[in-house]
């Protein structure tokens, strides 16, 4: 068999193993969305840089798409980004080539994500964007090599190796200066995606427990008009009933109904069921409950917000917390934050306190400096443009460790003039409101003593016959992590944090 040939089998495997890897992962229509979006990214940022040889972000992009979303989606946009670009540079013999090593960035980028301990300092990651500039070279300049028809030795791989120095220098060190320039910015946007879009987070107010809950792809009922018997029915009841009917066989929770348990669901229904005053363990199937699948599966938590959304889960049902909470302190930073990120940072002052944990008076200290003038929380870092969802779970968080009086009472003026006429939230100000929003926001009005009557008469109206929660109004769709987040809202008695740890 000739070298060419021999390459070309293992590549086509190795591309065939990554997009089945990629199909088993099974992605949500909105993970859909933004991996082809970020390969148009990246496509567009290697046609814009054409007449600079061999400076492109491309690569920088691949990799933080690794690095935020995971291993599947990373390769996926790298392979992607490589065979869309060549409809204008041209394909042939190369471009599987370029897949594969642009593909293997995605996945460098995910191996650093599973393997940190500590947030990875802005110059650090533009040399490693550096380094994976020169991986990419070395698969491209491989190729070379098993095409040439001459010798096949190492001395001839290292003579194409030189000759393409200069290239792999240039590739790098625009990498470099790429990653200083939009890195960070782009790493903060893809971490609120994957927090908003994948799973939204919501806090049971007043005594500050962590209410999640899970976006799915298609789940979605057309409802008819309630009966007066139903009406009857309290609406955390209905919402219980609702979660109840859609537990899976395993004891978990899919990110919709029937789709496989997962961890992010799993973990969400049940501090959901906690903030309304459910005993987790009665929902079961057969035995089987959303705890026992959660410590079964313990292995694919990555990252703080998992850990941060595990311990309260397990917290919530009095479950042992083993070796996460020791996790989650390894991620907190001297200053007190988690990855610089309001939202992280409060939702590991509710972690914190579920276990009963120190370091929640610094994280809570650098959170309050987080604030932004108009009183509300960013995602990410201050100066961020302020928004419901983060300013409420910041003001929960806040409120449960007792910061000063100024802060909550800005926070909740941002709050009151967030809401619309309709009584509903929206997510960003003068937006449509919607049912997700709004739940945070009387979680958060509750934590700082304001009335949440308008916005939970909202939820109600959202409300539908089989207990789930549309998401808006005129909208059919009924996702499950509407429901999950509306049910703390409905309960308005949230359970107090110290009673759960």
């Amino acid at each position: 068999m000739s070298w060419p040939l021999a390459s070309f089998l293992i590549l086509a495997l190795a591309l065939a193993g990554g997009f089945a890897w990629y199909e088993h992962s099974r992605p949500s229509s909105r993970t859909v969305a933004i991996v082809a979006s970020l390969a148009a990214l990246a496509t567009l940022g290697r046609i814009a840089f054409a007449p600079l040889p061999s400076v492109k972000p491309t690569t920088d992009i691949v990799l933080i798409a690794g690095f935020v979303l995971g291993g599947p989606p990373g390769f996926a946009v790298g392979a992607v980004a490589a065979i869309a670009s060549n409809i204008v540079f041209g394909q042939g013999p190369w471009t599987p080539w370029q897949m594969l090593a642009w593909g293997m960035v995605g996945l460098l980028g995910a191996g650093l994500r599973r393997r940190r301990a500590r947030p990875i300092p802005r110059l650090v990651m533009a040399l490693i964007c550096a380094a994976a500039g020169f991986a990419y070279g070395l698969v491209l300049n491989f190729y070379t090599f098993v095409t040439f028809t001459g010798q096949h030795s190492l001395a001839q791989f290292l003579v194409i190796e030189g000759a393409a120095f200069s290239f792999d220098l240039a590739h790098a060190v625009g990498n470099f200066v790429f990653f200083l320039a939009f890195g960070p910015a782009l790493v903060r946007a893809l971490q609120r995606f994957r927090l908003r879009m994948d799973v939204q987070w919501g806090l049971a107010a007043g005594a500050s427990l962590l209410l999640a809950f899970v976006c799915v792809g298609a789940a979605g009922v057309v409802a008819p008009t309630p009966t007066t018997a139903q009406a009857a029915t309290p609406p955390s009841a209905r919402a219980v009933a609702y979660l109840a009917r859609v537990q899976n066989a395993d004891g978990g929770f899919g990110l919709g109904p029937g789709q496989p348990s997962s961890q992010l669901a799993s973990a969400w229904v049940v501090i959901g069921l906690a903030a309304a005053g459910q005993q987790p363990s009665a929902i079961n199937r057969d035995g089987h409950t959303a705890v026992s699948w959660i410590r079964a599966h313990l292995g694919q938590l990555a990252g703080a917000g998992d850990l941060e959304r595990t311990i309260l889960a397990l917290a919530a049902a009095r479950a042992p917390l083993g070796s996460l909470l020791a996790r989650l302190r390894a991620d907190q930073r001297v200053d007190g934050s988690v990855g610089e990120q309001s939202n992280l940072t409060a939702f590991a002052i509710l972690a914190l306190r579920a276990a009963h944990a120190g370091g929640v008076r610094t994280a809570a200290a650098w959170l309050a400096h987080a604030q932004n003038r108009d009183g509300g929380f960013s995602f990410g870092v201050r100066g961020d443009p302020s928004d419901v969802d983060d300013t409420a779970a910041a003001l929960e968080a806040l409120s449960a460790a007792s910061a000063p009086a100024e802060v909550l009472a800005r926070g909740r003026a941002f709050l009151l003039a967030s809401e619309n006429r309709d009584g509903g939230f929206p997510q960003e100000p003068g937006g449509a409101s919607n049912a997700q929003s709004s739940a945070w926001a009387v979680q958060a009005l509750v934590a700082v003593r304001a009335p949440p009557q308008r916005p939970l008469a909202y939820l109600r109206a959202r409300l539908t016959s089989s207990g789930a929660v549309r998401y808006a109004a005129g909208v059919t769709l009924t996702p499950v992590w509407v429901t999950a987040e509306a049910l703390a809202a409905f309960a308005r008695e949230p359970l107090p944090i110290g009673a759960v740890a």
